[in-house]
């Protein structure tokens, strides 16, 4: 079942984490604030929220699960981003983004992430959380990962899981992902002459199956066109690139295997267990990366242009 998440931003005064909890009742912590106080090992995260004035909401009835970075995750993220501490403890808006980001609403404990599934946190966008070998695996907005390090940590008004980095919600639309991957340049292109890349910069979600340069290089000697014909035949080019986007945020997880997929254009096509996609001419195109997240919906790659019926 779909889980549904916080509407309102945890928020710790102090936010660190006991070495060891109990399961519940009173061996456990009144609250997430509670169960954080007295780890040094997450003062910064304690900073973090404290400067971003988001003190009050985890202390409420929740129940609350928190993805809560680590004073190593912190000091990368500030290696990452050229920072100092007190630059970002100074940075309210961009705090309080980051930090909204790592909670999500309900008591979801480890045995209970849906893997591979998208998650909604507070802050809006998705992150999914995958099981890589023995650790789960965190994939945020901006497609980098982080590993869950210690989980089930219980209050009594929710979760805690550390996490070993700072996650970070999407900055770039599918337009501007396809625009920054070399292999896409071609599909960027084809958006632009459809006229189509101010709808897929918009809210969405979309699910994009985007074919790679070498997909529209094959296209092009299947059809014994230029690039140029190509561009220049919009009615075509507008059919075939919404014949390619599909509603929602539809995740690797999720695809529906065997079964008609609608898209935005009408016609359907399907994807078989092997993540091989037959279109309505009975051509075929493997999904050769998934889960490419971005700020308005998932992108995967294909190698090989896919068409609605002629």
């Amino acid at each position: 079942m779909m889980l549904r998440w916080v509407k309102h931003l945890a928020a710790v005064s102090t936010l660190a984490f006991v070495a060891a909890c109990g399961g519940g009742g009173d061996d456990d912590p009144d609250t997430v604030v509670q169960l954080a106080q007295g780890d040094a090992r997450f003062s910064i995260l304690v900073e973090a929220v404290t400067a971003a004035d988001l003190a009050g909401t985890l202390s409420g009835p929740g129940p609350f699960t928190v993805f809560a970075p680590t004073n190593d995750a912190f000091a990368a993220l500030l290696a990452e981003l050229g920072v100092t501490k007190e630059q970002l403890l100074a940075n309210k808006t961009l705090l309080t983004a980051v930090l909204q980001y790592h909670v999500v609403s309900g008591e979801v404990e480890k045995d209970d992430v849906p893997l591979g599934r998208p998650i909604t946190p507070l802050a809006g966008g998705i992150f999914k959380i995958d099981r890589v070998g023995s650790d789960l695996v965190v994939t945020d907005g901006r497609n980098r990962t982080a590993r869950l390090v210690a989980t089930d940590l219980e209050a009594d008004n929710g979760v805690v899981h550390a996490i070993d980095k700072v996650l970070l919600p999407a900055d770039k639309t599918i337009v501007q992902t396809a625009a920054a991957t070399p292999s896409l340049s071609i599909l960027v292109e084809a958006v632009t002459a459809a006229n189509l890349a101010g709808t897929l910069s918009g809210p969405g979600p979309f699910t994009v199956f985007a074919p790679t340069d070498a997909a529209f290089a094959a296209l092009l000697a299947e059809l014994g066109v230029t690039k140029a014909q190509l561009l220049a035949d919009t009615a075509l080019l507008t059919k075939v690139l919404t014949y390619h986007v599909v509603p929602g945020n539809v995740l690797k997880a999720a695809v529906p295997v065997g079964q008609p997929i609608a898209t935005v254009q009408g016609g359907t096509f399907t994807v078989g267990s092997n993540l091989a996609i037959t279109d309505q001419r009975g051509r075929m195109a493997n999904i050769t990366a998934t889960d490419v997240l971005t700020s308005n919906g998932v992108v995967h790659l294909i190698d090989k242009v896919i068409l609605p019926a002629p």
